[in-house]
């Protein structure tokens, strides 16, 4: 028998009974006493106790089990996809049976996430699942029967309070990345929401939390789209002000209103927004095509002021585009904070990789005649032997587009591809006409 092809069962009979000290009985021979489980052991567990892997085989001390029980129990354990390994042993006695299990537990599970149940807590699922699924603990391994437990546990909570919908659940990974976490999700339901607060937060925030939620009113509900949300449109507002550890729990959501159409329920987004911390110092390091000084002038944080990281980020993609004015293209700058917790200030140091200089590489025009093209292509200033400008090619367009509205209105779509091994662009415009 196998799970996930490296799963056994092995069956190990020790300890035979001895009667008047003449010959061992078979398993057949023995009184029924000794078929009485009396003890029920567990070993090689690690993340769960000896009392969930138990609970989980269904066997229980003082019934009566024989072999077949046991390996059922085996199967049983070695389906759930937490162990990659499940060995059991039995020793009879006139007394009673005494069972071990040997565990394996895999070795990788991942969070359960619960995306839209409305009608219960965090608590009172947690607490349901962990009665009713002995081995959830609130994460899960990536194979295995245990994922499909917890989705008819989650079923059968619906049907008890009458909720309509199914459960269904995804696998959550980056693009071509690992799987991440299990998330349920209740299909059917209208849940919308109706309301958003932010508890944790300060009144000179509030507002300005409240604006940029303003979107999220009306909208369906996910956890998992909200805290996404949260970190796109609402962490920048903690960024800005200096809370360089801000962070937004996952939203909790109450039912406000509920009707055959829909459900109506107000999320509360709890914050944290930690310590603010102020710029100490800003240095640049790793410059050589401009003076370090310049381009910390082109840095806006000034020493006293809250380290505001939405300009910081900003400056730095400037700096980026300024180098790219001088060919180099793949330029970077990296801010690393130096936090003092207790001034409540933040070193920034500036690291500089400048990389390799682009040249011009090959121009395509398309969409327009020859002619014009031709003469399009003569206009380009830029040649094989120029360091490339990305401002330039926004200059042309300027210019050309005064130039071809005078056949029409046109629209045009620029594409600048890196030759890593040539070091060049090439680039590549598109007209096209808009009427």
């Amino acid at each position: 028998m196998k799970t996930r092809g490296v799963w056994l069962a092995c069956v190990a009979l020790s300890g035979s009974v001895l009667f008047g000290q003449t010959r061992k009985l078979s398993p057949k021979e023995l009184p029924s006493s000794a078929f009485k489980l009396i003890a029920i052991k567990v070993t090689g567990n690690k993340q769960y106790t000896e009392d969930q892997i138990v609970r989980e085989t269904g066997l229980q001390v003082g019934q009566t089990a024989r072999e077949d029980d046991f390996k059922t129990a085996g199967r049983l354990l070695g389906e759930t996809g937490a162990f990659t390994d499940v060995l059991y042993s039995f020793q009879y006695s006139t007394q009673g049976t005494k069972l071990e299990f040997q565990v394996t537990e895999a070795d990788k599970f991942v969070p359960a996430r619960f995306d839209n149940f409305v009608w219960f807590s965090d608590k009172e699922l947690m607490e349901q699942l962990q009665k009713r699924v002995p081995l959830f603990s609130g994460k899960l391994p990536l194979a295995g029967s245990l994922v499909d437990q917890v989705s008819d546990v989650l079923q059968a909570m619906l049907l008890e309070k009458n909720i309509p919908g199914r459960v269904n659940y995804l696998r959550s990974a980056h693009q071509d990345g690992p799987i991440e976490a299990f998330v349920y999700k209740i299909e059917g339901p209208n849940v919308r929401i109706r309301q958003v607060a932010f508890s944790g937060a300060a009144p000179s925030e509030l507002e300005v939390l409240q604006t940029a939620a303003k979107h999220m009113r009306g909208r369906e509900y996910s956890r998992s789209t909200t805290s996404i949300q949260a970190e796109k449109d609402l962490l920048p507002i903690y960024l800005e002000r200096g809370y360089l550890q801000a962070a937004f729990h996952d939203p909790e959501a109450t039912v406000a209103e509920q009707n055959e159409d829909e459900v109506l329920v107000d999320v509360d987004i709890a914050v944290d927004p930690g310590r603010q911390y102020a710029v100490s110092d800003v240095q640049v390091t790793g410059a050589t095509v401009f003076p370090p000084a310049k381009l910390r002038e082109r840095i806006r944080l000034a020493p006293g002021q809250p380290a505001n990281v939405t300009k910081l980020n900003q400056d730095i993609e400037d700096i980026q585009r300024l180098y790219k004015t001088q060919g180099y293209m793949e330029a970077s700058v990296k801010a690393n904070p130096e936090l003092d917790d207790a001034q409540g200030t933040v070193k920034y140091a500036m690291q500089v990789h400048e990389g390799a200089v682009y040249k011009m590489g090959d121009l395509d025009i398309m969409g327009l005649d020859s002619r014009t093209t031709a003469r399009l292509v003569e206009s380009w200033k830029l040649t094989g032997n120029d360091p490339y400008d990305s401002s330039y090619l926004k200059q042309f367009l300027d210019s050309t587009l005064q130039d071809i509205d005078k056949m029409g209105s046109w629209k045009a779509t620029t594409h600048e591809s890196l030759n890593e091994r040539e070091k060049t662009v090439d680039v590549v415009i598109r007209f096209d006409p808009t009427n």
